[in-house]
């Protein structure tokens, strides 16, 4: 069992930038493949970014490739998101999640591969 918690979301003016953090506890993250997903209001739950459990791979969502960076601190057991250059369509409520099994090693971007999620949190960039 893992537990997740993000933190770090809030209201930014567009072109600014935030860093998300995913703290993990329990079992040792690094045992886990990690990954963000966002959920904007009235739509499905989106991949965004995955980083293999000793963080060596990072694969991105098409959207976000380029302006936002995941990286994780398996020392701290924290992963984080790094976003860039924010733009009104990246509003959303963004969640971490870990799997076990094959997401360690290679990308999964469906939601039913993960198998723990944080809270989320909320990210809003205004115009």
């Amino acid at each position: 069992q893992v537990q997740l918690v993000e933190s770090g979301g809030g209201l930014v003016q567009a072109g600014g930038s935030l860093r998300l953090s995913c703290a993990a506890s329990g079992r040792t993250s690094s045992m886990y493949g990690m990954a963000w997903f966002r959920q904007a209001p009235g739509k499905e739950r989106a991949f965004v970014a995955w980083i293999s459990s000793n963080g060596g791979t990072t694969y991105y969502a098409d959207s976000v490739e380029g302006q936002f960076t995941i990286s994780r601190d398996n020392a701290k057991n924290v992963m984080y998101l790094q976003m860039n250059n924010l733009k009104p369509e990246d509003t959303a409520t963004y969640y971490c999640a870990a799997g076990r099994g094959a997401v360690r090693l290679w990308y999964r971007t469906i939601p039913n591969d993960y198998d723990y999620w944080g809270q989320g949190t909320e990210v809003t960039v205004s115009s």
